[in-house]
């Protein structure tokens, strides 16, 4: 039997020993097709990093309600030299997320499409669902609670206020991202003085809900959110501030919304 034993030793010398899982299917080399890129991570990787420079996020901030500023603006929003402000934006519109109109000798900036804006106000929906982050309190974050801009639509308090106000006497319908104005909604807005005719006409969404960042519940969005807030300005409710997106309602606005939407600020 020792001789058996020598002689099989004898004949594995030189032999590689390979150590074989119990279950092989584990250790499979995964096939081409699971580790192929998908087509579009690369430029989803570019817009993120245009977006993710803090620099460049405050000037996409200060847009994001659809006016059009100056190079010299946007570099006192972003807290940045002139010089450095012309790199930012360069790139910015390199990456079409925003576009450049010239107007005499000034050049003006504003976000591409109300794609981008729905863009940026989502990220600041997940961005207000992160981990929680010391910030002092600051009469601008309360203003912009209270009533604002996201791109060409109301937002805040303001805007969701009027969002439930539709939807609780049934103008308005909404779903997920989507909604529908009701007969007895195109009535109402008729009688408001928005013009459904024309928002329809408008190479846009109809009308759909926007989730807001501030509120955690929805706004109205779409053509029929645009010309709902373009006749509360044209109204004079409301009026811009210069600094940022947060709008004032005015006495009349306050008015105005008591009386047409049971609304109170």
């Amino acid at each position: 039997m020792r001789k058996g034993i020598m002689a099989r030793a004898a004949a594995g010398r030189g032999r590689t020993l390979r150590f074989r899982p119990k279950h092989s299917a584990v250790l499979r080399r995964p096939s081409r097709a699971r580790l192929t890129v998908m087509i579009g991570a690369p430029h989803l990787a570019e817009v993120a990093a245009l977006v993710g420079d803090p620099a460049r996020a405050n000037m996409l901030c200060a847009l994001i309600d659809g006016r059009a500023l100056t190079a010299k603006e946007l570099a006192g929003v972003a807290g940045v030299t002139p010089q450095t402000a012309s790199g930012h934006l360069a790139r910015l519109a390199g990456g079409r997320l925003l576009d450049v109109v010239k107007q005499g000798r000034h050049r003006y900036y504003r976000i591409t499409s109300p794609q981008v804006g729905r863009m940026l106000e989502s990220i600041m929906t997940v961005a207000a669902g992160g981990p929680p982050r010391y910030r002092p309190p600051s009469k601008i974050d309360d203003a912009m609670r209270r009533a604002r801009t996201c791109y060409d639509h109301l937002a805040g308090r303001l805007g969701v206020g009027i969002a439930d106000a539709m939807c609780g006497r049934q103008h308005v319908i909404l779903a997920d991202e989507i909604g529908e104005v009701t007969d007895a909604g195109s009535e109402f807005l008729a009688g408001f003085g928005v013009d459904l005719a024309d928002a329809q006409r408008r190479r846009r969404l109809f009308c759909r809900a926007c989730i807001d960042w501030s509120e955690r519940r929805p706004h109205l969005a779409g053509a029929v959110g645009a010309a709902i807030a373009q006749r509360c300005f044209d109204l004079g409710w409301i009026e811009r501030i210069r600094r940022d997106r947060s709008l004032i309602v005015t006495r009349d606005g306050q008015r105005g919304l008591a009386e047409v939407f049971d609304l109170t600020l």
